[in-house]
């Protein structure tokens, strides 16, 4: 196992990681290097990570350095050590070796890639799903861009039915049809293309994404949701992305924030 280290400005820290990201979306794990610089680490098999000429790019300006290390056969218990239960009011996410405890917890294996939640705009969404009264939860929702299930799972725990993730990859949708089953719960999980095939519509849709691909959601919806939470953002580009949802008579709603991520709950008008 390799683990492949970023070095970055502090200053220019969030748009870098948001760029990162794209080439690991299952998530990174975050060290602070000093007052100036922060550390965002990537671990794989050799052939695996992402290319070291993209991953320069994508740290842009803000590189100082990137280095590559083999990691030790303790690895995996270190990997374990790193993921700690995330606890929100009403909802704890957990792996499958922490504990269980008593109230509504969502199981997810970090072992897997496609995202265990721990991510703040995955939390962003928790929250704003837990905030939601439980009249809004009766009906259909939709996880856009689902990856390893972790929304529509707690969505389908919260009361929201019927429950169905789309995602461009493949593994993302086994992963998703998988946690749901470890999960307890029905959701459906299906191949989707943002650019290409017709957006599925729900009275209630999520949609945890990088800005680019939101603004493309956005130019083309054509019958939109009740409810949209839209996440992925960075704190600047959230009222940009609540603009582009506003033609189709969303109204931004509620509005959270953590780390410098950012997530919206947008709902139409009559809604």
């Amino acid at each position: 196992m390799i683990r492949l280290a970023v070095r970055v400005a502090r200053a220019d820290a969030e748009l870098a990681l948001a760029e990162l990201l794209v080439l690991a979306p299952e998530g990174v794990e975050e060290v602070d290097a000093g007052d100036d610089v922060v550390e965002y680490a990537i671990y794989g098999a050799e052939g695996e990570l992402p290319d070291l000429g993209e991953v320069r790019a994508a740290a842009g300006e803000a590189l100082v350095e990137v280095s590559s290390t083999v990691v030790g056969d303790d690895w995996a218990q270190r990997w374990r050590e790193f993921h700690r239960p995330l606890q929100l009011a009403g909802l704890r996410l957990r792996a499958p070796w922490h504990e269980a405890q008593e109230g509504l917890e969502v199981v997810i294996d970090p072992g897997q890639a496609f995202g265990t939640g721990m991510h703040p705009t995955t939390r962003l969404c928790l929250e704003l799903l837990l905030a939601e009264p439980a009249a809004r939860r009766a009906c259909p929702l939709a996880d856009l861009g689902c990856g390893s299930g972790v929304l529509a799972i707690a969505a389908a725990k919260l009361g929201w039915a019927p429950v169905d993730g789309y995602d461009h990859e493949a593994e993302s949708v086994q992963a998703t049809i998988d946690n749901a089953a470890a999960n307890g719960v029905e959701v459906g999980a299906h191949p989707w293309d943002l650019r290409r095939d017709p957006i599925p519509q729900a009275p209630t849709a999520a949609a945890n994404l990088l800005r680019p691909l939101l603004l493309e959601l956005a130019e083309r919806m054509t019958a939109p949701p009740e409810t949209l939470i839209a996440s992925g953002l960075l704190e600047a580009e959230a009222g940009e992305v609540a603009e582009a949802f506003a033609r189709h008579g969303l109204r931004e709603h509620a509005r959270r924030s953590r780390d410098g991520w950012a997530a919206v709950l947008l709902r139409r008008a009559a809604a």
